[in-house]
């Protein structure tokens, strides 16, 4: 009989990525606007990854004046600061954001 290549397969981590060092919590740059139903209707948008230069109160504040709605600033320990707003302003809040990042890239 002949020896047999018997070759051992090695440990494979698939979430070797996500285990890095440098991905936490706003590694990434993305933001990330989702929606939370509470009673019935009612329903929550949240915003979170926004870069920390920015002034979360300023954004809230002409987010809330621009769809009639209200909000707070919420802080969170493991995501940082999360802007919540009342109701669904998923597509509000998209185009509101690439509109602002646009014309803040526009005046550099």
């Amino acid at each position: 009989m002949s020896d047999l290549d018997v070759q051992i397969p090695t440990a494979f981590d698939p979430f070797a990525d996500a285990n890095a060092e440098d991905s936490g919590a706003g590694a990434k740059d993305y933001v990330h606007i989702r929606v939370q139903q509470r009673n019935g209707r009612k329903s929550l948008t949240t915003v979170q990854g926004l870069k920390k230069e920015f002034s979360y109160n300023k954004i809230l504040k002409d987010l809330k004046k621009e769809f009639c709605c209200n909000g707070t600033v919420v802080q969170d320990p493991e995501l940082g600061q999360v802007i919540q707003l009342q109701g669904d302003q998923r597509k509000n809040v998209s185009t509101f954001l690439v509109q602002v990042i646009v014309i803040a890239l526009w005046n550099i």
